[in-house]
């Protein structure tokens, strides 16, 4: 596939498919400016187009939404830099981008641990969801965080786990389970920072908690971590 930002965009807008744009808004998938692409498909594409930092960029800017998810899977993340992760992060507005972008590129950057602390201290929902997002794909085995990174992100996890808008809460307990799934070492930690979340005077912290226990605890989780 031609590397031209024209012929792609018309490429991606012959692919749209309005039906998959109203059931994507039914799963609170934002329908501005949105093909009712598939990732799949959208995964296909990129591998047919290689990577590319600067038709990243032109994809990012298209301001399409399957552009901007062709954009995390087509980007070098060596060639990110701190800056475009900013402006990247503040145009977010769909909580499935703000997850792709973050798995797909923004965590395999060296900018990862330190965005991940600050963007969870922000205000803003998508800038805050990414930064759990981050430790949530920080704490699988294959990017290799440390303990003592991982460990870290504890304090911060029950620190946000009273925020009460769903795209917060979802995020800040899939980084908790994540965490806790890790090993033996850390699940022992995630359970008592949960069992300390489960008695907030919050509903949201209580729900975070109760969601990250009950897998943390069942006989599947456990018996993984035993291997």
């Amino acid at each position: 596939m031609s590397r031209n930002i024209y012929g792609i965009l018309s490429h991606l807008n012959s692919l749209a498919n309005p039906t998959n744009v109203e059931g994507m808004a039914r799963f609170g998938i934002n329908p501005h400016n949105t093909l009712g692409i598939s990732v799949n498909t959208l995964r296909g594409i990129a591998r047919e187009i290689g990577k590319d930092h600067d038709l990243a960029g032109e994809l990012w800017a298209s301001g399409i939404h399957e552009a901007r998810i062709l954009a995390s899977l087509v980007d070098i993340p060596k060639q990110v830099t701190d800056e475009q992760m900013e402006s990247w992060v503040k145009d977010l507005d769909s909580w499935d981008v703000c997850d792709q972008v973050c798995q797909n590129l923004f965590a395999r950057t060296s900018f990862a641990c330190q965005k991940a602390l600050a963007w969870s201290g922000r205000s803003e929902e998508f800038v805050k969801r990414a930064g759990f997002v981050l430790m949530a794909r920080l704490a699988v085995p294959s990017a290799k965080t440390a303990d003592e990174t991982l460990d870290g992100f504890l304090p911060i996890i029950a620190r946000e786990a009273s925020d009460e808008r769903n795209y917060v809460k979802k995020a800040v307990n899939w980084a908790l389970r994540q965490i806790g799934k890790r090993n033996r070492y850390l699940h022992a930690k995630t359970i008592a920072v949960a069992q300390q979340i489960e008695r907030m005077d919050s509903k949201a912290a209580r729900w975070v908690a109760r969601e990250a226990l009950k897998e943390l605890t069942s006989s599947k989780t456990i018996a993984r971590l035993r291997v």
